[in-house]
Order: C-alpha cells, then structure tokens, then sequence
C-alpha cells in the first residue's frame, strides 16, 4: 500500500493565507524510484518476480459435491531475498463459521454500506432477509473450507505448516536462497459451495427439475486449489486476509492439470485439451477443427445432445487434461448440461497464436447464449488487442453459471439466463441481453487486467476493475452505443456529490461502495483523460505502452501514472491527485460576464459613447412621473438663469480635451502607438468571464458561447488556469465587432463529470423539469416494481446493497 512519507507531508507547509496547490508534484507522494521500478513508470533493470509451477489431479465427486485433489508446485525463487517460509493462499476457508470474513460481517447496513435504514436507537425489530437465513443454514449443515491433508517437499518429507484463516505458513526445510527452487507436495479436499446459498465466486448450482433422477448441477470451479501468494518487491509477502472483496496477487507459472469428472460431463478450463480422443467423440473433435475457420459459432456439443446427456447420468469417469503456460490462475467447470460453440479469432499479428473463442451453457441459456456470448468474446478481443497487445493464450471461454460474472485466465463465469414461458418455449428481455453482451465483454476483458497485466487486486481494485471498466466501455459503445455502460461522466456524479464516496485509492475491503469506487469513477476519470484532457492519440499511445509495459508482470499505481504522464508528455500529477487520491468533486460556475470596452482616448469618441451609456439606464421613476405631471423644470422656467452647461453635460469634449489626446499620442513609443491604433480600428468586444471553483476538483473549463448572430464557438481553457487561485478565477475572452456574445454554458455536453449543470450557465437558464401523474401510491408503486423486475439482471458489479463477491 502507497504512504505518504512523514518528511515528504511535513516539507511543504502553508502557514500564511489558505492557498492550496492543487498542481503540488505527485512525486512526493508515490515510492521512490528504484532499480526494480524506475521514474519513467517501466519495470527497473534488475526487476524480478517469482515463478510457480503446478502439477495437480483433481476429482469432482459429484453426488457428495467434493474436490479431491493433490498438487506438485515447484517454487522458483528470483528475488534477491533468502526465503525461510511460503505463504499459501487457501480462499476456500472464507467460508468457515470462524473465519474472518464470517466472524466480521456487519447487519442491517450498520457500519457496512454507509447508515442503516433504521437507527440503532430504533424500536422497530431487525429483520432476517431469507437470504441471509440460508446462507447460516447451509454454513451450518456443511462442513467448509480446507481439509489439508498432506503438506511435505518434493520428495514426502512433511514440512511443519500454521494455518492463520485463509493463509498458511509453510516453513521450509531448509532456506531457499535467490535463484533456487524448491518443490512441495500437498493433498487436500474441501465441500464445494452453493454458489446461491452463500453469494460466492464459484461453486454449484443445482436443477432439481432436470429429468435425472435427483437433478442436475453445473460446477464452477475456482479458488479451488492451494496457490503461492505473490512475494513482491514493494511488498514482500502480499499476506493479506482473504475477506471476500479483494481478489488476488498471484504468480505467473505453467500449469499441467487432470481434471476427472463424469464420463458424461463436458469440461471447460483454463489452458489446452491434451487428450481429446480420451474425452470427446470424432464427431466432437472435426466440428472444433471446422470451428477454427468458421465465419460463425459451430456447435462441437449441440443443444439436443447437451438434453440427452442431462436425462441419465453414469458411474463412470474421464480425466480431461489440460495445459496452459506462463499464466496466474487456474479455473474450470463441468456439467452434463452444457452445450459448447467455438469460433477462431484470427489476430493481426502471424506470431500470436489463434485464439479458439468457446462458450458453455446449459438449456437455460437458449438463444441468448446461442447468439450473443461467442461473438461477444471476440468482439472483446478484437478492440482490446488494439488498445494494448495480441492476445497471448490459445482460447477464450463464456460460462454460464450462478454468478453474476467472474473471470480467470482464458475462461469467465457469466450468469444471465433465459426466461421459461408457459409453452416450454423461452424468451429474454432486452435487460438480459445487455447484461450478457456487458458481462461477457467485461469479464472477458479482465484476461488483460489483471491476468496479464498483473496488478494487486487486493490492494488497488481499480488497477484491475477501473481500467477495465474503462476499456469495456470503449468496446460496448462499438458494439452498441445505445447499451448503458456506465462509463460516461454522467455516471458517476450522484457518487462524487455523496458524503459516502472514499477516495478511488483506498483498500478494497474498505470502500464503503464498490461498484462506483473501483468500477464507475476510475472508468469515468479514464474516460475524461481520454476524450476531453489528452486526447485519444495521446492517450492511446501511453496506455498501450502501459499495458505493453507491464505485459506479464506486475505493475502498482506509481506504474501507472507514470508511464501515462511519461508517454504522452504531458504532467498530469493534478488529476491523479484530485480524482484518486481526494474525494472533491467537480463544479465549476460561471458566475458573471463582464462587457468592455478599448477607451480611444479620444474625446470626441469616448465621450459619445459616455451619453449613449448613460442614456441606456433606465429613467428615474420620479422623473419620469414629474414629466407625466407636467412639472415644469426651474430653468424652463427662468430662462435668464441658463448657461453654457444647461446646453451642454459632462460628455460635451472640451478643447483641453483634445489637447490631451494630442499629448497622449505624441507621448506613445512608436510601437506602442501602432499596436494602439490597431486596436482602436478593429474595435473589437472583450469579455471578462468570472469562474468559481465549488466543488474542489481542478478541471479545464469548457465553454460554448452564443452570439447574436446564432453562431456558436467552443473554447478550452486549460485546467491549469486554477493553478494560482484555485478556488476562482477570471478569464479574458476577445471576439470581433460583429460577434455580441449572448450567453455561455460551460461544459456543455457534459465531458467532466460537473455535479452541478444549472450554475453553468449565464444568463442562468429556466431549470428544466417535468411534472408526473399517478393515479396513486399503490399505481405508483406498482410502475416501480414492474421498472425494477425490467433491469434486475443489468450487469451487476458489487454494488451498494449487496456483499456478493461476484465481479
């Protein structure tokens, strides 16, 4: 985690006035450059990380919902470090009654997601949600988390182990020094989850109607293994609990995985089939190999055989084995429901392999699936190659399943699913197509960040989830605009006007809302520095050498900001701080316009213009009323009594005027005189516009300004205009003699995520606003159950009224 050094906070400080600078370097802040990550934000020439490798076998006892397994892992030391212990993740332990995670859940909201809906002095009772009912039940019916039962070294030696919640201490039998390995054996097994019953990332899902007697499930296995925690240069052990929120810091390694399940369950998993004439039929095996050319998904497990596989059932088993390299994770999912269309994707680049783009799902799935998730992940593919790298693994995989969306290397769980109608037929609400083509391309998307691009997810949730909220913004809108990704400015402003929002770089496990901290801000700051501060060619350019940067390795925050300041050449360190490291808002005012005027210092001019000033007032209400009345003037009356001034005012020149024209003229440097002379001449309109800064975060100001005419201008200030006065400034805008300005409006269309539109415009506009008719509370509330039955399976992140861990 990032601190601010004491010397650093205490070697600036403002003593006099209130001045606060909100262009102060970065710098201070971020770690020091080092030879593992140097000031430009690349990796260092003596950066290192480590490397795990695994060997494991894996049996899914299906009528006992049970992983069997034993694991192989060659540990492979590069740090400059000697090592005297391992760090073990086990995540399947977040389960147990006594984990942490169990033990620190709040109720009710309080001191969870921000204020409960009732107070604590409330007398109203709490109310137990059914949810939360099951989940109890089901943690109390069923033994979880780990059955470790064998840790030893390559060659069965037992090595002493402390478990401490999701983590494990192995202690070595002998220290590991820099460049060395070592081997360790472990076996273990654990109940697998109800993904439903307990909202977690993976796990079954049962369907008691299927025609196999006792139903069906659909497994999704991930977390399933004992797997190294990432030892890392600006960390060393990332040993931190495993609460539920923040996901993983793993290390790169090869994988060499059996995975026996059911003769007539298909398997979907990380990395490559290795033994397909073991597993599938030749008819299976020619329609993959068709599917590598195809214009179109080709079914190598076709709906009517998915259906035929789910009515019986067998005691028999296959082992499906597959291999993947140089990756951080491993998953899969199994089930005699699924059907399984493939598609190739052929990249650019003749060195990248061809990526087999699959997807498993069950009946339930129907048309949905059939239409919309193959295509969906290689339209992923095809815009994201192009903001950072050709994609570097053989395949790429839909799931369905029960959760709402997760992701791992080369394989993602995605959960929307058809809808049974009375006829047996089934349909899907454009609600559950969004959130099918959203997820897909999502979760698919996180193969970049973090599974390749290898950020600290438990740390820093937005390097993964904010850049590639980001980024599946950016492919969505080319798949279809009219699809709400989130990632415009207007998403996110009711967040950074609340008192709930936290700063973009706190700890996930402390975000007191995840979906618009992690996901929605950053994806939106990415947006802006994209569209309206850099612009896309800059900003395009550095954030593909970020990714290329960082392209199996793992990069922090500092990495980041960085490279982005370092490749586009432009010094960014405010943005950085105020969207990421502050929780201000955006809201800038306009709050007067000024008219002037060039003074020619000629009289005869200047003082014409003087009358015409004057005359423009409106006339004094007493004067207007003694006319009215006929009231005759005191020198009207007495002619005798007039004089040279009763003819003439104060805007009548003088000779003594002119005469000090004159001298004023010959007093001008020649230079001087020509530009003055110029000015007078083309007698243009200067307008001095006066901003205020009330929400605290610096932007450019934005400003689209109507004339008399009907023509409009855009002009852009940029936000270093705040770096003197942040709080207000003023701002000098010249235009020709035939260009009357009539109004401005500052940030028109919306680019900066302004928390306040009706201060942006002068002269201030009539707020527009409808009025609404019901018929009454109970109509009322009908329209709003039927609205949210519509968008209930919009593409879910964790948001604000909901602990799942789904992603």
């Amino acid at each position: 985690m990032l601190h601010l050094p004491v010397a650093a906070s205490s070697a600036i400080k403002q003593t006099k006035g209130d001045f606060e600078d909100k262009f102060r370097q970065l710098e201070e802040t971020l770690p020091t450059p080092n030879v593992y990550r140097n000031a430009a934000g690349a990796p260092g020439h003596q950066y290192w990380q480590q490397k795990v490798d695994y060997k494991i076998d894996v049996k899914l006892n299906e009528e006992n919902r049970r992983i069997e397994a034993s694991e192989q892992i060659t540990y492979q030391n590069n740090s400059p470090d000697t090592l005297k212990y391992l760090w073990i993740q086990l995540d399947q332990n977040k389960y147990r009654e006594d984990s942490m995670s169990a033990l620190t859940t709040t109720f009710g909201g309080i001191g969870n997601r921000g204020p409960a809906t009732k107070s604590a002095s409330s007398d109203a009772p709490a109310r137990l949600s059914m949810g939360a009912l099951r989940r109890q039940q089901f943690v109390e019916d069923t033994e979880l988390g780990y059955d470790i039962q064998k840790v030893a070294t390559g060659n069965g030696k037992k090595l002493h182990h402390v478990i401490v919640g999701t983590l494990m201490r192995v202690d070595l039998d002998k220290p590991l020094k820099p460049g060395q390995q070592t081997n360790l054996q472990i076996d273990f097994a654990f109940n697998i989850v109800e993904e439903d019953a307990v909202s977690a990332r993976a796990g079954y899902e049962h369907f008691p109607d299927d025609e196999r007697e006792g139903g069906n499930d659909i497994f999704l296995l991930a977390q399933w293994f004992p797997r190294l925690a990432a030892y890392t240069d600006y960390e060393a052990w990332t040993n931190k609990e495993f609460i539920g929120r923040g996901e993983f810091t793993l290390e790169f390694g090869n994988y060499d995985v059996n995975i026996t399940v059911p003769a007539d369950h298909i398997v979907s998993s990380t990395g490559t089939l290795q033994n397909p004439k073991d597993v599938l039929t030749k008819t299976q095996r020619d329609r993959l190999k068709k599917a590598e050319n195809a214009e179109r998904p080709v079914f190598v497990v076709t709906a009517e055989e998915a259906l035929e596989n789910e009515k019986a059932g067998t005691s028999k088993t296959k082992t499906w084995r597959f291999k993947a390299e140089n990756i951080r994770d491993f998953a899969w999912a199994s089930s005699r429901k699924f059907m399984w269309d493939a598609r190739g994707f052929e990249q650019d680049n003749e060195d990248t392999p061809l990526v087999m783009a699959m997807s498993f799902y069950p009946k339930e799935g129907g048309d949905l699936w059939k239409k919309y998730s193959t295509e969906s992940v290689i339209h992923t593919l095809d815009v994201y190659n192009r903001f950072t790298f050709d994609y570097p693994y053989p395949t790429a995989q839909s799931v369905n399943g029960p959760v709402g969306g997760m992701e791992y290397p080369m394989i993602s769980f995605n959960g929307p699913r058809t809808d049974l109608q009375d006829d047996g037929s089934r349909t899907y609400s454009l609600a559950e197509k969004r959130f099918l083509i959203g997820v897909v391309i999502h979760e698919v998307g996180h193969n970049y960040f973090p599974m390749i691009v290898n950020s600290d997810e438990r740390q820093w949730t937005w390097m993964d989830e904010g850049l590639n909220s980001f980024l599946d913004g950016v492919a969505g809108r080319e798949w279809d605009p009219n699809i709400p990704w989130g990632v415009e400015p207007r998403d996110v402003v009711g967040y950074m006007k609340s008192s709930s929002q936290v700063p973009i770089m706190t700890q996930s496990d402390s975000v007191l809302h995840l979906g618009p901290n992690a996901y929605t801000k950053p994806a939106v700051a990415l947006n802006i520095l994209r569209e309206t501060i850099l612009g896309r060619e800059l900003f395009d350019f550095a954030f593909r050498e970020y990714a290329q940067r960082w392209m199996f390795k793992r990069p922090t925050p500092a990495d980041f900001f960085r490279t982005m300041e370092e490749a586009s050449g432009v010094d960014l360190d405010w943005f950085w701080r105020g969207w990421f490291y502050s929780t201000d808002h955006v809201d800038i005012a306009i709050d007067r316009v000024y008219k002037l005027r060039l003074d020619t210092e000629d009289p005869d001019i200047d003082l014409k213009r003087q009358r015409e000033a004057e005359m423009e007032k409106p006339m004094s209400l007493t004067v207007e009323r003694n006319e009215q009345e006929g009231r005759q003037l005191w020198v009207e009356r007495f002619d005798d009594i007039k004089d040279f001034y009763d003819d003439n005012d104060q805007y009548t020149p003088t000779n003594k005027d002119r005469n000090k024209y004159r001298k004023f003229l010959k007093d001008l440097e020649p230079w001087e005189r020509k530009a003055f002379e110029r000015a007078v001449r083309e007698d243009k309109n200067y307008y001095v516009m006066e901003f205020s800064n009330q929400g605290g975060l610096v932007m450019p100001i934005i400003l689209e300004l109507e004339f008399a005419d009907g023509t409009k201008q855009m002009k852009r200030i940029p936000a270093e205009i705040w770096r003197r006065t942040p709080k207000a400034v003023s701002n000098l805008i010249v235009t020709e003699k035939d260009k009357e300005l009539v109004s401005v409006a500052v940030d028109p269309r919306w680019e900066t995520a302004d928390v306040d539109v009706e201060n942006n415009y002068y002269p201030r506009r009539i707020i527009p606003s409808r009025i609404e008719a019901y018929k009454s509370e109970k109509s009322s509330r009908r329209v709003y159950k039927d609205l949210m039955q519509e968008s209930k399976t919009e593409l879910k992140t964790e948001d604000d009224d909901s602990d799942s861990d789904d992603d």
